[in-house]
């Protein structure tokens, strides 16, 4: 009996061992790996003048892609933000304007692996085009130099599942929020489904997200004729997409063709 317990204090003793020298290895490799990033030189500079005007809407589009792929990944480039503070004093050259909604959960810059000076940003719940969100991607577009305009909207959306689900934020005396739910409404009509047409119809509101960042971007080549001259000129683009909370994959649309479809 003795022995038998002393054969199982030795096995314990080994598996200790073992899991020691499993989790000194772990530890080495992530130690290793910390070390080659902290080795990395973060990003000093910003966006100048020269390279916004260098650079093409297919680029542009191109290189946010590329930032969407390290967010995914949780590689974010090193930024020196103390250095790029202060060289954002000088001007600013964003590549381009992108209109989110205020959801939280969707932190824009991160999301392309941007920093200080890189892109503009405006948030509105739902991300709906209003006179205020066209003008400021007028002054983006037209004055600033930016060649690229996003509407992005994000799975999970409470203003579109709000909208859905036909929240009456009337009768609780907010009025300006049924304005703006109003305004997600047409995005509802002609989406078909065989399931339940409600928020719990996770497939039903992805499809409903979709259309109402596509209808946004139609509405803002009609409210503004400036921007749409431009992307008629190749001079910007104006495209949809949508974020995957879950995945933190951005998937973009083409709409210059005024058909909606999927970025290759």
């Amino acid at each position: 009996m003795k022995k038998n317990i002393n054969l199982v204090l030795a096995g314990i003793v080994l598996m200790g061992m073992v899991s020691c020298e499993q989790s000194t290895k772990e530890e080495a490799v992530v130690t290793t790996n910390t070390a080659v990033n902290t080795l990395e030189k973060p990003v000093k500079s910003i966006l100048t003048a020269e390279e916004q005007a260098d650079m093409s809407p297919a680029e542009i589009i191109g290189r946010l892609k590329k930032g969407n792929e390290n967010f995914v990944n949780n590689n974010l480039t090193r930024r020196d933000h103390s250095a790029q503070r202060r060289e954002a004093m000088l001007g600013q050259y964003p590549k381009a304007i992108v209109l989110s909604c205020v959801d939280s959960r969707v932190p824009v810059e991160d999301v392309f692996d941007l920093g200080i000076g890189d892109i503009f940003v405006a948030r509105v719940a739902g991300n709906i085009e209003n006179e205020d969100m066209v003008g400021s991607m007028e002054f983006a577009t037209a004055v600033a130099g930016s060649k690229v305009v996003i509407v992005m909207g994000h799975t999970a959306c409470g203003a579109v599942k709000s909208t859905i689900d036909q929240v009456d934020a009337a009768s609780m005396e907010m009025n300006s929020l049924q304005s703006l739910l109003n305004k997600i409404q047409p995005s509802i009509t002609g989406v078909e489904t065989d399931g339940e047409r409600s928020s719990k119809n996770v497939a039903f509101t992805n499809e409903v997200i979709e259309k109402n960042a596509i209808r946004t971007v139609k509405d803002i080549r009609e409210t503004s004729p400036v921007m749409a001259t431009m992307e008629d000129k190749g001079e910007i683009m104006i495209v949809s997409a949508v974020y995957d909370m879950e995945t933190g994959k951005v998937t973009f649309h083409d709409h210059h063709d005024h058909n909606g479809s999927q970025m290759k």
